[in-house]
């Protein structure tokens, strides 16, 4: 439960890690009848959190997409149907928009406008420039893999498993740099990226045996890191932002966190690690700002799957 878009009053994840982990990703139509068993124990867990009853709700808010269809029509039907039920309000809010706005649950002074987003998970890698609550240009993105899918790729390369992520950035701690040298994708002239030439290099080192596991981890957290470091300093400095906003899961990932602070010309913001990954809190903290704006979806609104950033407080 979110208050005023900036209070997490609760926060209750219920995570699908393990049950995932054993087919090496995740599986839609399991992880959607899953979501079917937690969606009203976690409900309940939430308000208890946060000490309060339905009874104490003004709005209620529910992603939209994007996602797994399966998935998202679960908690987008509940949340539709609870505040049908109770009269009240409903928001049905962009997945994207809301790792966003994770930064605004971070105590101190909100976000300065103009931003530049850099969003970046497993299923997206972008830069949008932000100019105001609901005002967003997409800049540039991935032509390809997103960097948290990239890692995950890499962790399977390396023998790591699912979650590929937090298992190569522990690898890659235990390590250092070595003469390897994997590959950076500048894409010189444009603000995009690209990460398949490296999930390719990886392939190719990997079958080579020249180097270790750990070796392999480490260049490949630092070519990723470099290229996303690199391009937010440069964005930065020609959009002339007042800050830099980091959100998805890999925003949690310690060295990128790391170079971006060290590199950028105006203050980076990053949620704590609990609000990088997905969570309800940060719909909650758009739904906030979007119900001070006088803003409401409707009840015959679905939900969708793809990437759009256009319009997205309409979506």
């Amino acid at each position: 439960m979110v208050v005023d878009g900036r209070v997490a009053r609760s926060s209750v994840v219920a995570s699908q890690v393990e049950l995932h982990a054993q087919y090496g990703g995740i599986v839609p139509e399991v992880a959607s009848r899953q979501h079917l068993l937690n969606i009203i124990p976690v409900i309940e867990a939430a308000l208890a959190e946060a000490e309060v009853t339905l009874d104490d709700i003004d709005a209620i808010a529910a992603t939209r997409g994007p996602g797994l269809t399966g998935a998202l029509l679960v908690g987008y039907s509940t949340g539709k149907a609870l505040a049908y039920a109770r009269g009240l309000p409903f928001l049905g809010v962009n997945h994207l928009e809301g790792h966003v706005y994770a930064n605004w649950l971070v105590e101190g002074d909100e976000p300065r406008f103009p931003a530049l987003c850099l969003v970046v998970s497993g299923g997206h890698t972008d830069f949008v420039l932000m100019e105001g609550h609901g005002d967003y240009r997409r800049i540039g993105g991935t032509r390809d893999d997103a960097a948290g899918e990239a890692f995950d790729k890499a962790g399977r390369l390396l023998g790591l498993g699912y979650p590929g992520g937090p298992a190569v950035s522990k690898l890659a701690a235990t390590s250092g740099p070595s003469d390897l040298k994997l590959p950076r994708a500048w894409i010189h002239g444009t603000y995009d990226l690209s990460f398949s030439g490296l999930k390719t290099a990886v392939l190719h080192t990997v079958r080579a045996g020249e180097y270790d596991a750990g070796q392999i981890a480490w260049e490949f957290q630092e070519a990723v890191v470099d290229v996303l470091a690199g391009k937010t300093t440069r964005l930065a400095r020609e959009l002339e932002v007042a800050e830099v906003l980091v959100a998805g899961g890999v925003a949690a990932n310690a060295r990128l966190r790391e170079e971006l602070r060290a590199r950028c010309p105006v203050p980076v913001r990053i949620p704590p690690a609990v609000y990088c990954t997905d969570n309800a809190a940060m719909i909650g903290a758009v739904a906030g700002h979007r119900l001070a704006l006088g803003e409401t979806s409707e009840f015959d609104e679905d939900v969708f799957s793809t990437n759009d950033w256009d319009n997205i407080d309409r979506r």
